[in-house]
């Protein structure tokens, strides 16, 4: 299967990475991971760029690694789409006071619009 892994900094993004590397090892998939523009993250690039770098050197697994600019949603789905994905994983989803889950405007755009299928990882 090919993976697409969107991430912005995000501390659920973080355990997104760690949990989809995980699992595209364990299944033989390939991995492309692009880092976001988010807005809502107080993390840098070359941070989120360090921390996906060690994740792979401790799994000893190898991904594609690209940096996306511009609306971060859009532009998740708009690559999917092209490049022929099979998946789509983000991390996102809090649980409100009442149970509900929350998601944040990328997840939410990402669900709507993806011509593929969309994981969530909390």
């Amino acid at each position: 299967m090919n993976v697409l892994l969107g991430i912005g900094g995000s501390d659920d993004s973080l355990r997104a990475l760690e949990r989809t590397v995980e699992r595209a090892q364990a299944a033989g998939d390939e991995l492309t991971i692009a880092v976001l523009d988010n807005p809502e993250s107080d993390r840098e690039v070359d941070d989120i760029r360090s921390r996906i770098d060690e994740v792979l050197t401790a799994a000893e697994f190898t991904a594609e690694v690209r940096r996306v600019t511009g609306d971060p949603g859009s532009r998740l789905v708009d690559l999917a789409e092209r490049e022929g994905f099979d998946q789509l994983v983000l991390g996102g989803g809090q649980r409100s006071p009442m149970g509900k889950i929350q998601l944040g405007h990328i997840s939410e755009f990402v669900l709507l619009n993806s011509p593929v299928t969309v994981t969530l990882v909390r």
